[in-house]
C-alpha cells in the first residue's frame, strides 16, 4: 500500500519511509526494518525520519524499550482503493506487457 497521493510530492527517501509505514500501520516499524525496507543508507533514513516528524506525518513510541515508527493516520489511505487509481497495479502490467 502506498501513502495518500498528496504525501507523495516529496523527497524520494521519504516517500519510500511513508509507504513502507503505510505496508505496517499496525505494528509500526523499528529503525532497522525501515532500513532493510527502504533499501537507501542509515543517514538518509535518518533525515527522512526527522523531517516527517517535523511536519507531524509520522509518530515515534518508545515501548518496551524498543522505539517504534508509526505512520499519521492522515497518511494512510481509506481502504476504498481510490487513492492510487492512476498507478496500475502489478498484476495489470504485467497482463499489458504480455498483451494479454
Amino acid at each position: 500500500m502506498q501513502a495518500k497521493r498528496e504525501y507523495r510530492d516529496r523527497d524520494e527517501t521519504e516517500v519510500a519511509v511513508l509507504d513502507a509505514l503505510v505496508d505496517r500501520t499496525e505494528e509500526g516499524m523499528t529503525v532497522f526494518e525501515l532500513r532493510s525496507g527502504v533499501g537507501t543508507d542509515i543517514d538518509a533514513i535518518e533525515d527522512a525520519l526527522a523531517e516527517l516528524k517535523e511536519e507531524g506525518l509520522i509518530t515515534v513510541e518508545n515501548d518496551d524499550e524498543r522505539m517504534r515508527i508509526y505512520p499519521d493516520e492522515r497518511v494512510v489511505p481509506d481502504g476504498n482503493g481510490n487513492e492510487n487509481d492512476d498507478s496500475p497495479s502489478l498484476f495489470r502490467r504485467i497482463r499489458e506487457k504480455l498483451g494479454l
